[in-house]
């Protein structure tokens, strides 16, 4: 666990602790709230999983960032309570994103006396202030936004902020050029019916002029190494994969200094749309209208809404992991060439 930073009580400003989510794209429809609540006032502490902190350090209105040495899945509760015994009478308000029962414990065992969330996993008395459930789910952005107890939220869209020191450093480190290359993002971690196919990714990185960064976890190495395969056989060996070989404070710099990303519906594809940078976001098994990428700078092809695509794809979007039908159509059968026309 990274070292607490026991900073003083503000008193000042008001001090809210933010319990963040457990996933990067879902971390970066937070911070039009957190933009919200530092600007009425607030002083913003976010607690946040390992994998997800580096997002929020890239929020310039959060002033501190605590990381939680929690894995996926169980209670822990006894680390739970030591964290919650060190930061006891620090904050006046927690502000609980997840809807597990699991994440709004902390706040309740540090005493926090306002704690604000949704309903969800009998945890009613462990929050003082409990928001319902839309019975139709809206965009994150304003799911997440509508904690903040205001109104309008049409307009908000998430941006993140490195410095260009950051980036240089970034760069640096992998002797990259600034400027001077494409990312794709050709994971995602539900599962297959959500990832354009790896030929396609190499079909396309060996059309474009610039080098090409295959970004993501370790557990998409393998996927990212058989795009470069396949790629460079005939594009002189300009792919390079760099997924698991980067933290994700520098996944995120390579991307804010790219000439464009192309991605699936993740994560990262969220946070390029965050850093305002050039991309296409291919959607399949998924929906835009639920988790589209907020930025005029993103294009997206999804086949569902084109009418020029025969036969209609009746079956999308069936948010499963892999194609119940077994074609996966979605994706299959949007090509190299109409992507590289949106770039």
């Amino acid at each position: 666990m990274r070292p607490m930073n026991n900073a003083p009580l503000d008193t000042d400003r008001p001090n809210s602790l933010i319990i963040a989510p457990q996933w990067i794209g879902d971390a970066v429809m937070t911070e039009p709230l957190l933009r919200r609540l530092h600007a009425r006032g607030e002083r913003l502490t976010v607690g946040a999983l390992p994998w997800v902190a580096p997002v929020y350090r890239a929020m310039p209105q959060v002033a501190e960032v605590i990381e939680f040495p929690f894995a996926h899945g169980g209670l822990q509760f006894r680390e739970r309570r030591a964290i919650a015994k060190r930061v006891e009478g620090r904050f006046e308000t927690a502000y609980v994103l997840p809807n597990s029962l699991k994440s709004a414990l902390l706040p309740f065992l540090a005493s926090i006396p306002r704690r604000v969330g949704y309903f969800g996993e009998a945890r009613v008395g462990l929050l003082t202030h409990r928001l319902k459930n839309p019975k139709s789910k809206p965009p994150m952005v304003a799911f997440y936004s509508a904690l903040s107890g205001e109104s309008g939220f049409d307009a908000d869209r998430p941006q993140l902020k490195f410095s260009d020191q950051d980036i240089s450093a970034a760069l640096a480190r992998q002797g990259l050029p600034v400027s001077g290359y494409y990312v794709f993002a050709p994971g995602a971690e539900f599962g297959p019916a959500k990832r354009w196919p790896a030929k396609h990714f190499a079909e396309l990185a060996a059309s474009l002029d610039l080098p090409v960064l295959l970004l993501g976890s370790g557990k998409e190495a393998e996927l990212c190494d058989e795009i470069v395969l396949l790629s460079n056989t005939a594009n002189n060996a300009k792919c390079l994969s760099l997924a698991g070989k980067t933290s994700l404070t520098e996944a995120l710099c390579l991307i804010a200094a790219s000439r464009a990303c192309i991605s699936n519906d993740s994560g990262l594809m969220h946070v390029a749309a965050a850093l305002g940078v050039r991309q296409v976001a291919i959607f399949g098994s998924s929906s835009p209208l639920h988790t589209p990428p907020l930025s005029d700078q993103a294009s997206v092809l999804w086949l569902k809404n084109d009418a020029s695509y025969q036969s209609p794809l009746d079956c999308a979007p069936c948010f499963e992991r892999i194609c119940p039908l077994g074609h996966t159509r979605c994706l299959n059968d949007i090509s190299a060439q109409r992507v590289r026309d949106l770039l």
